[in-house]
């Protein structure tokens, strides 16, 4: 793993890559509370024949935090900024592994230029409001009838024991033991600023319009038909196995796996997940 810090459009970057510089690509935006850290384990494993990128998106883990009249942290301007950023790196085409935020980042960027998608890996993101888990209730309040108490509820979730419970809240006890408490440990001192903290929050209040574009990431999927590689975690609150399967209405041909997992797959289904990957990616981006 190499990591590196670069200027984008005046932004401070952080990025992790893997894999020699010539090799097919494989972009890997981040999800919400981690960073590219959440890629730690997996990025080596496919090292040996892609290259493998990971960067931190502004107002998370080692990348600047600009100034929110300079930057727009929605899920459009992050999508913006992963344009921008894969043009720094002179990435022409690419593979997206598309998980939690990453996935609306990571099909917004899809959309702006599809020939450059070469295949999507899809882990726990979603974009069909009819399958949506229960967990999606607490927004939905928020959204339909916001009060400054509703609103406090989301920045009181924005905390060291709020992360935990992203990480660990909603999986079986023997998958638990499985996750390391550095997911939440070291991303909750990154957060703990009083701007970081409020995108966090602004971000839970911007899902009620991303919902809105879930209709076009449908459109693309289906005009487009990109190879895809479903592999999900099932014990999720907010993406139940409805949330999986319904990508077959606009991918039939997408290849799907349900694991003994939940949101945070990677760190409790890694193996079987960099296998999946390897023998999906050594058919369609090589």
């Amino acid at each position: 793993m190499r990591h590196h810090t670069i200027d984008v459009d005046g932004i401070e970057t952080f990025y992790r890559e893997a894999g020699p510089a010539d090799a097919p690509v494989l972009l890997l935006p981040h999800g919400y509370p981690s960073s590219s850290f959440q890629f730690r384990h997996f990025m080596p494993a496919l090292a040996d024949r892609w290259r493998t990128i990971a960067p931190d998106l502004p107002g998370f883990g080692y990348s600047g935090t600009p100034d929110p009249d300079d930057f727009a942290y929605s899920f459009a301007g992050y999508a913006d900024f992963l344009d921008r950023f894969a043009a720094r790196l002179g990435l022409s085409s690419f593979a997206l592994y598309l998980h939690d935020y990453g996935s609306q980042i990571g099909l917004r960027l899809a959309m702006k230029a599809p020939e450059r998608i070469t295949a999507l890996i899809i882990q726990n993101g979603d974009i069909y409001e009819d399958e949506l888990g229960p967990k999606y209730g607490t927004l939905r309040e928020h959204w339909n009838h916001p009060t400054p108490g509703s609103r406090q509820a989301l920045a009181d979730a924005v905390s060291e024991e709020g992360f935990r419970h992203e990480f660990v809240g909603e999986v079986d006890d023997h998958l638990v033991e499985l996750i390391s408490p550095d997911l939440w440990k070291l991303s909750w001192p990154l957060i703990d600023r009083p701007v970081r903290r409020q995108v966090m929050v602004g971000l839970m209040e911007g899902l009620k319009e991303n919902l809105e574009w879930f209709p076009r990431y449908q459109a693309y999927l289906r005009e487009h038909q990109p190879p895809a590689l479903i592999v999900w975690g099932p014990q999720d609150g907010y993406m139940p196995e409805g949330a999986a399967r319904a990508y077959l209405r606009d991918l039939p041909k997408a290849e799907l796996h349900l694991l003994d997992g939940g949101h945070w797959a990677l760190e409790t289904n890694l193996t079987e997940i960099v296998e999946l990957t390897r023998d999906f990616l050594g058919r369609n981006v090589t």
